[in-house]
């Protein structure tokens, strides 16, 4: 007798093979049939023509503090996440000296935007030992499984103390030794990667550069001959691509044997390098080196509001005036106060910040119901000011003014130099790359990217209007399979016999990202950003319903991964 049967479905299986109509049967966690089922079953879910698919999974995540407090693994969770990795680009928990538990608080801060009060409370540092950091994540049951990566910054600071915090410093052959040393251990505790920063976006809160930023040949070789000696892992990278970077780092790939995986963003001042960092991975594959490029389907985009972190009108004096009053009392008052509206529009401070604003509100948008994250240019607030003859500050206060005081607006400061979403669908549509920019659990009050998984979907494989679509399996492929076998998680990402039963019913007409909101729900009173979805039937975790209509059931099924994982087939 099967332990369930999925009836009715109209199955996309992750391969990228077209969709087809049947049913699915687990047991044991696993998947027994798909196709026609037959046979008894102890629960029977008719899903009268919905979407079948396998849970996504999500490599490029921030859920290093999180996971050690929240066992729903929110909003990865409501979206459908049913794996999730963290540690990426270098920044994590583990190892820790007891004592400098603050260096690594700082260092989430500044390059994740997670507030450092959030982690304090939230984290107990009950561990030293990267090894040990795994045992106190697999103590807790979870709504869905989760692997870890070693974190570059982490580890060297914990091998050369204050030194490792300037990256201008140079590891003596004992700390590289002990650096090896530490990785294999790692990688033999269950580790999934390495994972390292080599941008200057990524600063911590007190302004230091990343520890990892310019780690030499030397270096380098040491992390890449560990991750050989151990034959595991990923060597993840965030990466600025200046001149050389990509050899360097393909250097390393070759050394360890090891996958390379690296972000591919475009940037404003350079916006056609991400192609020539493809055209670099692409040949390293066609010469045996696997890599891969890891590709959003969205603008990355701060969201500016009256209660976001970044408020347009936080560093003027007439509002520090007002800005303890609770969001809606605010919004009235720069809807109905005069004189309080002309002080901010005509005496704004003459500093960076203003500046920065002028320039942004060029291009950045409402963030309406309807959700539009491919606007055109000629919507923006700049934009729709000149169009009336007035002030971009008269357009924004009449939009931070409405209702609540909840309006956002968009300001895409990466993969939107063109204003539209056309240099993402030739990221997306390249051979070589995989989805992994979301970035869940990060940028708590600026960025809301958690929702990539199912904006994926919806725009690309339905909503959008200003260009070509995708095949539903080839979207689902990307974030599903392809994913889950850069990483080794071979029984995972199929709906086919043997693999994991991590797997979601979608009602795909009702698919829909809601709108960004704040909630106060983290440790220490904290403020997120979130989205919830619409059309998320059921979600299953090793076959176990995890979530039914959008809300949790309680059951936890999910378990660290340790490692690759076998393919089943």
């Amino acid at each position: 007798m099967h332990d369930l049967v999925v009836r009715n479905a109209r199955i996309i299986d992750g391969s990228g093979s077209p969709e087809f109509s049947g049913d699915l049967a687990v047991s044991d966690g696993r998947i027994t049939s798909v196709g026609e089922v037959d046979g008894r079953s102890q629960r029977e879910l008719d899903v009268d023509g919905q979407l079948l698919l396998p849970g996504w999974v999500d490599i490029h995540t921030h859920y290093d503090g999180q996971a050690t407090w929240d066992p729903e693994m929110t909003p990865s969770s409501w979206h459908g996440v049913t794996t999730a990795i963290f540690g990426n680009c270098g920044v994590g928990f583990a190892p820790v000296r007891p004592g400098t538990e603050d260096f690594l608080i700082n260092l989430m801060e500044g390059v994740e935007d997670i507030p450092g009060t959030v982690l304090a409370e939230g984290i107990d540092f009950s561990w030293q030992s990267y090894p040990e950091y795994l045992d106190v994540l697999e103590s807790m049951p979870r709504v869905m499984d989760i692997g870890s990566q070693i974190p570059h910054g982490a580890l060297r600071f914990f091998v050369m103390g204050e030194r490792g915090a300037d990256h201008l410093e140079v590891p003596t052959s004992d700390e590289l030794s002990q650096l090896e040393h530490l990785i294999c251990e790692a990688l033999e505790a269950g580790a999934l990667g390495f994972s390292t920063s080599r941008t200057t976006k990524h600063k911590a809160a007190d302004g230091r550069l990343t520890p990892s930023l310019s780690a030499g040949d030397p270096e380098l070789t040491a992390i890449a001959t560990a991750m050989r000696d151990a034959k595991a892992g990923v060597l993840q990278v965030n990466s600025d691509f200046g001149p050389g970077e990509f050899e360097a780092l393909r250097g390393a790939a070759e050394i360890s044997q090891r996958p390379l995986s690296a972000l591919i963003i475009q940037v404003d001042h350079a916006p056609d390098l991400w192609r020539q960092t493809l055209r670099q991975i692409g040949k390293a594959n066609e010469e045996g080196v696997a890599a891969t490029g890891q590709v959003g389907c969205r603008p990355i985009g701060v969201l500016l509001g009256l209660d976001a972190t970044v408020n347009p009108l936080g560093n003027h004096p007439s509002y520090k005036a007002i800005a303890q009053l609770p969001v809606d009392e605010r919004a009235a008052l720069l809807r109905n106060d005069g004189d309080l509206r002309t002080r901010l529009i005509e005496e704004r401070p003459q500093d960076a910040f203003s500046d920065w604003m002028d320039y942004a509100l060029t291009r950045a948008f409402e963030l309406g119901p309807e959700l539009d994250y491919e606007p055109e240019p000629d919507t923006s607030v700049a934009a729709r000011a000149a169009q009336l003859g007035v002030s971009p500050w008269q357009v924004l206060l009449d939009l931070l003014a409405r209702g609540a005081g909840d309006t956002l607006l968009l300001y895409p400061f990466e993969n939107y130099s063109s204003g539209s979403l056309n240099e993402i669908f030739e990221m997306l549509t390249d051979p070589y790359t995989i989805c992994g920019v979301g970035d869940a659990g990060a940028h708590v009050g600026t960025i809301c990217d958690a929702s990539y998984p199912t904006y994926l979907l919806t725009h690309w494989g339905r909503d959008r209007t200003r260009g070509e679509r995708l095949p539903l399996e080839f979207l689902v492929n990307k974030q599903t399979r392809r994913t889950a076998e850069t990483y080794g998680l071979l029984d995972r990402g199929l709906l086919r016999p043997g693999y994991k039963a991590d797997f979601n019913v979608i009602d795909f007409d009702r698919l829909s990202v809601g709108t960004p909101e704040l909630i106060r729900d983290l440790p220490a009173g904290g403020k997120r950003l979130v989205q919830r979805p619409h059309g998320y039937s059921h979600t299953f975790v090793s076959g176990l319903e995890v979530a039914r209509g959008g809300e949790p059931t309680g059951e936890r099924p999910g378990r660290l991964v340790r490692g690759a994982q076998v393919d089943p087939k």
